[in-house]
């Protein structure tokens, strides 16, 4: 550039390119794209000019500066006006495809239910909680007194055969529950007002089976009632009252002879057949006997009594003066009866064509 002339020449042309390229750049990139080729501060066009100022006369430098800082102030401010004009664009084009509609019906969030174990754990405590019961909940992790000493299983007893458990390592031996009898155990030590107890104890047992009809994992519910003058009599007319609660009184229900080492004497508990209603021919469900089994129970032993006692380190509970009835089940046996499912696996597979039908 050897010239005034020159100098505003190029300056004319570099405003037109700019009006140009600011009218076809349709985004944020381009805009930036835009400004560095400009007014870039290595770079840019009209950056450079300012870089020829010394190659003119003294005289025209003054005029030439003049007109080089009028060339700035317009690029930056159309630049400026650009992008400020896009964005207000993009904002308006952005608030119009998110806009809502509030006039419009809301749109309902599919609600979820209870798990059919759930429903029936609570259909139960509310059945005990009515005939007078508290709710004990012991812990899950206990100690082999708790569920076996004091249950009237020693270390050598054959009953602990049937219960295959899962020992924790460390000292003292700590063992996963393997029935909800610890609770029965844990709520007589922590009676205050010794020798009235009346309590379910539901809630997550531990034991090594897995089958269509058993879980390493499962729920059971015990109960347990001590006192003064209780006999087999109270027992058979709770159990009884709580299966025509639970299931209606058109099932009959009956008592046979069986054996557990915390009872005695012991009785297994069947109700008539939900499936084919009891009828004498039976079913597949229940073996063509017209009866499904569906609790244990008995008169609790002395022995645990005298464990109790042990433990508490004074005779609270005199076999002499009082007595009691337990009874306890699998919550998953009883929504098995309740609901007719075959495969008790189906209750932890978490399927929700499965599970969506007690919603």
């Amino acid at each position: 550039m050897s010239s005034l002339d020159d100098l505003k020449t190029r300056a004319h042309e570099l405003r037109e390119r700019l009006e140009g390229q600011l009218a076809s750049a349709s985004d944020p990139g381009a805009l930036q794209a835009v400004r560095d080729r400009f007014l870039g501060r290595k770079a840019g066009e009209i950056t450079a000019l300012f870089k020829d100022l010394g190659k003119l006369a003294a005289e025209a430098r003054k005029e030439a500066g003049e007109a080089l800082n009028q060339l700035k102030e317009f690029g930056e401010a159309r630049i400026g006006d650009a992008e400020a004009s896009l964005a207000r664009r993009l904002r308006e084009s952005r608030l119009s495809s998110e806009r809502i509609d509030v006039t419009l019906p809301g749109r309902a969030r599919p609600a979820g239910g209870k798990h059919p174990l759930t429903l029936v754990r609570e259909e139960v405590e509310d059945v005990f909680i009515g005939m007078g019961f508290d709710i004990f909940d012991g812990p899950e992790v206990d100690d082999d007194f708790h569920c076996f000493e004091a249950l009237n299983m020693p270390a050598d007893h054959p009953a602990r055969d049937m219960q295959d458990t899962f020992y924790l390592e460390g000292l003292p031996p700590r063992l996963l529950r393997t029935h909800t009898s610890t609770g029965q155990i844990r709520s007589m030590l922590a009676n205050e007002d010794p020798p009235g107890v009346r309590v379910l104890c539901p809630g997550r047992v531990f034991r090594r089976d897995d089958d269509i009809t058993h879980s390493p994992m499962f729920h059971q519910f015990e109960g347990l009632v001590v006192n003064e003058g209780i006999t087999l009599g109270d027992l058979m007319g709770t159990l009884e009252a709580f299966i025509h609660a639970l299931f209606g009184k058109e099932y009959p229900v009956r008592f046979r002879p069986s054996y557990f080492p915390y009872t005695e004497p012991s009785v297994e508990v069947d109700m008539g057949c939900s499936t084919c209603k009891g009828r004498r021919t039976g079913c597949r469900v229940c073996k063509q006997t017209g009866w499904v089994e569906i609790l244990g129970s008995g008169m609790v032993h002395p022995a645990v009594f005298e464990s109790v006692n042990a433990r508490l380190g004074k005779v609270v509970y005199d076999p002499r003066k009082v007595s009691g009835f337990a009874f306890g089940t699998g919550i998953e046996r009883v929504a098995m009866i309740k609901y007719g499912i075959s495969d008790i696996r189906l209750f932890y597979e978490s399927d929700v064509r499965f599970l969506e039908q007690f919603s």
